[in-house]
């Protein structure tokens, strides 16, 4: 169950931990935190995608070492049974970042949701929102890391010529073709190697929920062939949209578990 309704956050808000993660692209001057601040769900706490990211590399977004991660989730408030679901307010979904890191360190996949539609929806129901912060009593948090949900640049490259699994890139397929500028400098444009371009937005509706299974399931096959494997790796700009499709891809094969190229374009296409 790794999407959750509003209905059924709303009906069970009192026996979950609710996570706020929304960040949004450098361009679009919005800050997630400050709007966390002025309204969030009831007893939803803030997840900073940037600070709780690795300050040891100039990538973004990068995974944080397994003790790190501990001393993040236990200054939450979080325990390793409690059952999360995390939302955004970001037109990239960001919240799936989230949902991906809490697996990767080793959290009940069962018990990590994402809100589907987010606050847009949540808002747009007339739901119960807040300015209040809720108290947090820090707790014990054990995680244990999954590498095998993590690819780095020199198995991407070895990849190329083993083909040992599809990578697949949540950009648009202006960006993925190489016809405009990747929005961080420093970047040339265009993609890695016999990868594969699923923009992330085809898969969502307007009003931010995921699109039907049958949807999805049709989108990928056309992308990737009639064989729904799990030997997928998502790709992005910088890990966040990547996290959308590993979502939308876990809810059409079961056996998925969520495999992220974590530096992605920012790494790869460094000039």
């Amino acid at each position: 169950m790794s999407l959750v309704s509003t209905d059924w956050v709303e009906k069970n808000n009192k026996n979950l931990k609710i996570i706020d993660c929304s960040w949004h692209m450098p361009n679009v001057n919005r800050n997630g935190y400050n709007e966390y601040l002025q309204s969030h769900i009831e007893n939803s706490i803030f997840f900073d995608l940037d600070k709780n990211s690795n300050f040891n590399t100039d990538l973004p977004h990068m995974l944080v070492n397994n003790n790190e991660w501990e001393k993040i989730v236990s200054k939450m408030g979080i325990n390793n049974k409690d059952e999360i679901v995390v939302y955004d307010n970001s037109d990239v979904l960001s919240s799936c970042r989230c949902w991906y890191n809490f697996i990767y360190f080793g959290h009940d996949s069962k018990l990590i949701h994402v809100l589907d539609g987010g606050l847009k929806k949540w808002n747009s129901e007339g739901k119960k929102i807040t300015a209040k912060i809720p108290e947090i009593i820090s707790t014990k948090y054990s995680a244990k890391e999954l590498k095998n949900l993590v690819k780095n640049k020199s198995q991407i490259n070895d990849n190329i010529t083993k083909q040992e699994f599809k990578v697949v890139d949540a950009r648009s397929k202006e960006r993925f073709e190489g016809k405009v500028k990747e929005p961080r400098q420093g970047l040339r444009s265009g993609s890695i190697p016999k990868s594969i371009c699923v923009p992330f937005k085809e898969l969502i509706n307007e009003n931010h929920t995921f699109k039907d299974k049958k949807e999805i399931l049709k989108i990928f096959k056309n992308a990737l062939g009639q064989e729904i494997t799990t030997n997928i790796v998502f790709s992005c700009g910088s890990g966040v949209t990547a996290s959308v499709l590993a979502l939308a891809y876990s809810l059409i094969n079961n056996k998925y578990m969520p495999t992220i190229y974590d530096g992605s374009w920012a790494e790869y296409g460094k000039k």
